[in-house]
């Protein structure tokens, strides 16, 4: 892409700053009241007491009479306004981890359809620490106790629910895109063609049958009127151990240092704590997210623990084609996830299978 094709400035909901966000808590946070926690509770136990997995779950399964409605608008905030909702309120601690599984897989199934996010095909992940180090090039982040980098993920929408929250620190961060954008674009405007052009990122071990071992998809992509963004640093990075990736040019290094220094800067990232029942759902196409690094809990049972969906919504934007080599299929409401031919959907409960 030349400079001359690079689309102008954004502005809208999705193009916020860290202040917009912290001023009006309104626009992303829902507190859950009495009623409608019955409710979800309620939709649960029925689904529970037909015995079926509730990686099988439905939205005509999970009966929400009044918070249906809610979840329809949920849908078109996060894919066309600022991409952001915390729901708090749910009392998880009082909850079987089956319970509160079923309650979060029963509102992601309102949202969109979930997606596997590893190679064994667990549609529900486990988000803890498990030892390993990102230096590891078969580990994945989130099996870390180390600050992330902003990033996205492989889907869509992605939901976290809170059950345990660390003994300090494992902050979550967010930042727009769209504002990256803007900020880059008044900076180095020359150096923004190079995020357009396609880029390895390590698969890290998870690696469809007959794919490469990495992808080749840009930072940024501009097609059909939308900015998407795809992004890893670590994994960019790690991408170079394959002879056959090119090098990354000084040039490149260059964009990528600024990309992530417009990132981590304050007047752009927005932080918040996620507590136990927390729900966070965030649009992976127009902001990137972070975890601060944390200290956990001694005791196995109080240890830092997220419950996390990739969902895929109907009505959302398309995708580039070049998104084939991480989603498989770009279909809108079918995509997403990581499918090797070993890949079988299921929804364990055991965090342990997520190691």
């Amino acid at each position: 892409m030349n400079i001359s094709d690079l689309p102008a400035p954004f502005s809208g909901p999705a193009a916020w700053v860290a202040n917009d966000l912290a001023s009006d808590p309104k626009s992303w946070l829902l507190e859950l009241t009495p009623l409608q926690i019955t409710e979800l509770e309620q939709a649960a136990e029925l689904y529970l007491s037909t015995g079926k997995d509730i990686g099988d779950i439905t939205s005509e399964q999970f009966q929400l009479n009044t918070l249906g409605s809610y979840f329809s608008s949920l849908r078109h905030k996060l894919l066309h306004e600022n991409g952001l909702q915390v729901i708090r309120g749910l009392p998880s601690k009082s909850y079987s981890l089956e319970k509160s599984a079923c309650i979060f897989c029963g509102i992601g199934s309102h949202i969109g359809s979930a997606r596997s996010q590893n190679a064994q095909g667990h549609i529900l992940g486990h988000v803890r620490d498990t030892g390993k180090s990102s230096s590891d090039p078969s580990a994945r982040i989130y099996q870390t106790a180390e600050r992330q980098t902003f990033h996205t993920d492989s889907a869509d929408i992605v939901g976290l629910l809170c059950l345990q929250a660390a003994k300090s620190g494992g902050d979550s961060l967010l930042v727009s895109a769209l504002s990256i954008y803007n900020r880059f674009h008044e900076q180095r405007p020359d150096l923004l063609p190079l995020l357009f052009e396609p880029i390895a990122t390590d698969r890290r071990g998870e690696i469809p049958s007959g794919a490469k071992p990495y992808m080749e998809i840009p930072v940024l992509s501009w097609e059909h009127g939308f900015l998407t963004v795809f992004y890893q640093r670590q994994y960019i990075e790690s991408a170079q151990r394959f002879k056959e990736v090119p090098r990354l040019t000084l040039q490149q290094i260059e964009a990528l240092d600024l990309f992530d220094s417009i990132a981590n800067d304050p007047e752009m990232y927005f932080t918040m704590r996620l507590q136990s029942g927390d729900m966070q759902f965030v649009y992976n196409h127009s902001q990137l997210h972070d975890r601060t690094g944390f200290e956990d809990w001694p005791g196995e049972t109080e240890r830092r623990h997220m419950l996390r969906l990739w969902l895929s919504p109907e009505g959302d934007r398309p995708l580039p084609t070049c998104f084939k080599q991480r989603y498989g299929s770009i279909e809108v409401g079918a995509r997403g996830g990581i499918i090797t031919e070993n890949t079988r959907l299921h929804a364990p409960l055991d965090p342990g299978h997520n190691q």
